[in-house]
Order: structure tokens, then C-alpha cells, then sequence
């Protein structure tokens, strides 16, 4: 779910995990099981990714034919963020535009990031898990998930800048 931003999608990838999972390795030992999975799991969201980057690129290609329909881009993890400005109703509608903007800003250069780099921004800091949960939740080392959040944190500071916005 924090891979795709999406549940249906991630829905999606777990049952085709658990599928090649029982087709290809049912006459291992039990105990070998969830680390097969975990790794199979990581590739079929690499394959998720790589399949949507073509069809992002045809859809782009396409786009001059009539409006995309939003597809998968419903889930906004800035929502909470929009959701606590939004308790302030004596605020000036120009900041309220300002900080829409400012959140646009930010979304789009969550998107850009690498996918392993905005999975462990968004549990770090969005999710507030601390670098062990992380770790445990990605599959991987407590040193990658720091490598990962570290690159984030420097690309999203470069993207925002470009950009005009120092937070």
C-alpha cells in the first residue's frame, strides 16, 4: 500500500505474489516460505512500476485525444496536511491558495521521487515509523532505509528550491 498509493493495485500485486509463490515453490520448506515471498513481492511491485511507466507514457502520448480520467492519482498523502489547515476558517483565502500550492508543489516532488526513496519518506515521516519498523516493513537494512530517506530528503530540498519554496 505505501509502494502503490493505491489498494486496489497493491491488492493486485500481493495476490500475484501469492500466486507465483504456490505455483513455483510449494514443495519448499515451510520455513523458506516468507522470504520467498517477501522477495517476490518486492519484484511484482518493480514489475507493477516498470508496467505503469509504459502505460503513463502511452497515456501521455495519447492525452491530446480528450482528458485523462486521474487514474490512479486519487490517494493524496498530503490530505492530512490539508486537513488540519483547513480547521483554521478565519484564514485569508490568498495564504489558503498559497498553501494549496505549496502542497501541489510538494505532492508533485514526492511523484518524481524513486519509488523505494517515497516509500521509506512516506513511513518515515508521513507514517512516523521509526528507521527499525522501516526497515521491517521495506524488506530491507535499517542503513538503506536511512540512505533512502537521506536521498529523499536532499532531492524533494533540490526539487523545491528549483521552485522558489524553502521549508
Amino acid at each position: 500500500m505505501f509502494a502503490t498509493r493505491d489498494e486496489d493495485a497493491a491488492l493486485d500485486i500481493v495476490q500475484e505474489a501469492m500466486l507465483k509463490l504456490a505455483e513455483n515453490y510449494a514443495d519448499k520448506p515451510p520455513t523458506e516460505l516468507p522470504m520467498l515471498f517477501a522477495r517476490i513481492l518486492r519484484n511484482s511491485t518493480h514489475d507493477h512500476f516498470r508496467r505503469q511507466k509504459v502505460r503513463n507514457t502511452w497515456t501521455t502520448l495519447l492525452s491530446a485525444f480528450g482528458k485523462g480520467d486521474g487514474k490512479d492519482d486519487d490517494y493524496d498523502p498530503l490530505e492530512t496536511l490539508e486537513a488540519k489547515s483547513a480547521s483554521s476558517a478565519a484564514e485569508d483565502p490568498a495564504r489558503q491558495f498559497e498553501q494549496a500550492e505549496v502542497l501541489r508543489s510538494i505532492e508533485l516532488a514526492l511523484s518524481k521521487l524513486p519509488p523505494r526513496q517515497r516509500e521509506a519518506f512516506l513511513l518515515r515521516y508521513w507514517e512516523e515509523l521509526d528507521v527499525a519498523e522501516t526497515a521491517s516493513a521495506m524488506g530491507c537494512s535499517e542503513g538503506s532505509v536511512k540512505t533512502h530517506c537521506s536521498r529523499a530528503v536532499h532531492a524533494l530540498a533540490v526539487m523545491l528550491e528549483a521552485k522558489g519554496l524553502k521549508l
